[in-house]
């Protein structure tokens, strides 16, 4: 049961980062979708994983 609870706490806070993330960078038209990839990339990766795909999305969709 603890370990549900930190699977879904870490869901949860990949998900409100990506969404904070969104809010701050949609004025610089730069936004992660928040979908079925980067919310469990983020989940796995914590913070290292939110940077890779913050340099990702430059490198390719800017």
């Amino acid at each position: 049961m603890k370990q549900l609870y930190r699977l879904l706490r870490r869901v949860v806070l990949s998900f409100g980062l990506l969404y904070a993330y969104n809010i701050f960078m949609h004025q610089y038209e730069l936004p992660i979708p928040i979908n079925l990839i980067t919310v469990p990339f983020v989940t796995v990766f914590s913070i290292p994983g939110f940077i890779g795909l913050i340099i990702f999305y430059l490198i390719n969709f800017r």
